[in-house]
């Protein structure tokens, strides 16, 4: 059992997106007000990681007193409500570095996801920072500041959607854009304990995006309730005939009783962690006392986990980095370095055994779901400090992954949530899978599992039953 005697805190949650919205059509707060806040609340916490670049105070403002002047504005989902966005995903004049100053690059267009929430009366803050071309688990991969977990200091944040996760934890923002390619949205999101949504791939377009693994990457909302997650879900999904990988959303959960999965405890590793070995099995006595469980094998998934970074889709990441990687070596953090050097080993022979594999894992999970609604697992086996990771960056890396890898190469959609904390104070989560198309049903147990409500998609519902 890992002890910290550092003292710690957690997520500090602003207002949520309903109440900033109900607030700026009353008059009660003005969205110029709402984005001082934001902006004296990020100058106040200095360089710690979270933002690579933010909008001017002034202009930030000024955006705000724009928004106030548009008639459709007591129509619009997400009035005056402050957002950010991972440093992959493009807004036009704005710098995207992906964490590489030498590769960075001003947008001339805003991704279609985002434009979505500006046109939905979003404040666009700025741009978070992340572990370099979206490469790792961790928070570490960076030439900037590296952000540290809100549990403490000495946590890592979570990567590579660290300052997502953080500016929403902080109570900056109540949601951010980020992605999840390997577990990139789901991992800091339990090391700071909000809410991180990776939604079926396809249901928001990934255009714009500079892209990690072109076939697994997935756009994805960080939140501080499910709630905000569906809001900012609901306006960013969308077809997008530019993008090959977009998909129609499935249907909408029908309110019968939800079989959940759980993999037996012999499935299960902690890597040593008894502290967060307890909690998650406080967590599944919950599950198994209130819900209509089944054991669910995990080595289907986990064996597809392992085709990722040991296998030939870190070849894929040459497709888009590789000319950089040849022509500045030295940008490039070393570590990340190492990784897209080692997909040059792969052959199209490797890539079709491995895509072959994959179609048979496929099948089997299939088989699996046909019993089950969703699957929970823990998001996180452990935690790691910064100096841990530093001094082990691949091994630590791995670990972190060990229930995320092999999400989207199953094509599952995944929900994580916070699931209390350990004696010593770190933080614990659990994440909720399903066969995509199942996003609002997986929506709707978390919600419930967390004793929310989702007072958006009820009232939506609501709406189109009326109608």
């Amino acid at each position: 059992m890992r002890i910290r005697n550092q003292q710690v805190s957690g997520p500090t949650l602003g207002p949520s997106c309903a109440e900033i919205v109900a607030d700026h059509r009353s008059g009660t707060v003005s969205p110029t007000v709402t984005a001082a806040r934001v902006a004296d609340a990020i100058a106040e916490a200095g360089d710690d990681g979270t933002w690579l670049y933010t909008v001017p105070a002034d202009d930030l403002i000024a955006a705000a007193a724009a928004l106030e002047q548009r008639a459709d504005r007591d129509t619009l989902p997400l009035y005056g409500v402050p957002f950010g966005v991972k440093d992959s995903i493009d807004v036009a004049g704005v710098p995207t570095t992906l964490s590489c100053p030498d590769y960075a690059y001003t947008a001339s267009t805003t991704a279609p996801a985002v434009q979505r929430l500006l046109d939905a009366g979003a404040l666009f803050v700025g741009k978070t920072n992340l572990d370099q071309f979206a490469t790792g688990l961790n928070g570490t991969r960076t030439p900037y500041t590296v952000p540290r977990s809100v549990y403490g200091d000495d946590l890592i944040s979570g990567g590579s959607s660290s300052g997502s996760a953080r500016a929403v934890a902080l109570g900056q923002v109540p949601f951010a854009v980020a992605t999840d390619t390997a577990g990139s949205g789901r991992v800091p999101a339990a090391l700071n304990g909000v809410i991180g949504l990776k939604p079926s791939r396809g249901l928001i377009s990934t255009v714009g995006l500079v892209p990690a693994c072109r076939s697994l990457d997935c756009i994805t909302v960080m939140a501080r309730s499910v709630d905000d997650a569906d809001r900012a879900f609901d306006v960013m999904t969308g077809r997008d005939d530019r993008d090959p990988w977009s998909r129609d959303p499935g249907a909408h959960f029908d309110g019968h009783p939800i079989r959940v999965g759980l993999p037996p405890d012999g499935d299960l590793s902690f890597f040593s962690d008894d502290a967060v070995a307890a909690v998650h099995a406080a967590v599944r006595d919950r599950i198994r006392a209130t819900d209509d469980t089944t054991p669910m094998s995990l080595a289907p998934f986990l064996a597809a986990g392992e085709l990722l970074y040991q296998g030939p889709w870190v070849a894929e990441r040459l497709v888009v980095f590789g000319d950089f990687l040849a022509d500045h070596p030295d940008s490039i953090h070393p570590v990340v370095r190492d990784i897209l050097r080692s997909g040059a080993k792969y052959t199209a022979v490797d890539a079709f055994a491995a895509l072959a594999r994959l179609q048979e894992l496929r099948a089997e999970v299939g088989r699996l779901f046909a019993d089950v609604d969703i699957l929970v697992v823990p998001t996180i086996g452990t935690t790691f400090t910064v100096d841990e990771v530093l001094a082990q960056p691949i091994e630590c890396n791995t670990v972190l992954g060990h229930y995320t890898h092999f999400g989207n190469l199953l094509d599952l959609m995944g929900v994580a949530i916070p699931a209390g904390e350990t004696a010593d104070g770190r933080p614990t989560g659990i994440t909720v899978l399903a066969p995509a198309g199942r996003d609002d049903l997986a929506l709707h147990w978390a919600a419930r599992f967390l004793g929310q409500t989702r007072d958006h998609v009820d009232s939506r519902t609501a709406a189109m039953v009326a109608g």
